[in-house]
């Protein structure tokens, strides 16, 4: 079973809710796809830990066989190559790394060179195997690294909790890719419910299930409760607002290992997720 989740800003309590589930499951997997804020690590400070470098293909061009056609250029639809100086040059930051550039030269002056964009580090918490891909300052784009972490969820028996990047542009939609269900983490506020909306689209245009957690709710919020009513969003759980959490947040200690009552309720939360899979 794999679970993702997401929240539509940051902020909402992804990381805690995605992090206490893991924690609260007898065995699992935690695989942290926010690759530019990895925050999940820094809870569960996993063992034995190792490393594998990710890297891209980026074109390279030989200057003696390119005889200047362009059709390199004119064939990459991201505009990742220009011809300047009677020579291409590529912009690393949006290349895809499609290959096509090199498919379509008709001399062969175009080959491809790794070029690191991150690490994926794995290890152990407890009960947790703990997954996380570190994306290297400046790079632009997650999803290569994100595909390189979720490709240890295919290694695992394991329960697995996929700790989503906030929003839901291409690095959201790749994370939740090979997801069986979905829980949105909503913070019960005007903002907090408009990027819940976007998120939720996104799950639904994928035809993902899904449900809800209301994270530090202090009471009823009207407009989000008649909200997934009114969109048949099930609501797995209310998560109070605690000074007790914010105080194991601070600490960076794990909820459910420090107190009773939380490992009770994300419990309860895996449970109901297991018989929303199940339907």
């Amino acid at each position: 079973m794999k679970i993702a989740v997401l929240s539509g800003k940051g902020g909402t309590g992804k990381t805690f809710v995605s992090v206490n589930l893991a924690a609260a499951a007898s065995s699992s997997l935690y695989i942290d796809c926010d690759v530019e804020e990895p925050n999940g690590r820094l809870f569960f400070r996993p063992e034995h830990r190792n490393e594998e470098t990710i890297s891209v293909l980026l074109p390279v061009f030989d200057g003696a066989l390119c005889d200047g056609c362009r059709k390199c250029v004119d064939f990459c639809k991201f505009n990742a190559l220009v011809y300047i100086k009677e020579k291409p040059m590529v912009f690393p930051g949006i290349c895809h790394s499609c290959g096509g550039c090199a498919l379509v030269c008709p001399r062969g002056a175009v080959s491809e060179t790794p070029r690191p964009i991150g690490v994926v580090e794995a290890g152990t918490s407890g009960n947790t195997a703990v997954v996380t891909g570190v994306l290297e300052p400046g790079e632009i784009s997650g999803v290569p690294l994100i595909r390189a972490a979720l490709a240890k969820a295919l290694e695992s028996d394991r329960p697995v909790v996929i700790d989503c990047p906030p929003g839901s542009g291409c690095a959201v939609l790749e994370s939740v890719s090979e997801a069986d269900y979905c829980v949105l983490v909503a913070e019960p506020t005007a903002f907090g419910l408009h990027n819940f909306a976007m998120v939720l689209e996104l799950v639904n245009l994928l035809g993902k299930p899904c449900g809800v957690v209301i994270n530090k709710t202090e009471g009823p919020y009207r407009e989000l409760e008649e909200y997934c009513a009114e969109h048949h969003v099930n609501i797995l759980c209310r998560i109070p607002y605690s000074t007790e959490l914010a105080t194991l947040g601070a600490k960076a200690l794990i909820a459910v290992r420090e107190n009773e009552e939380m490992a009770a309720v994300f419990r309860r939360l895996s449970d109901k997720i297991e018989k929303e899979v199940r339907r």
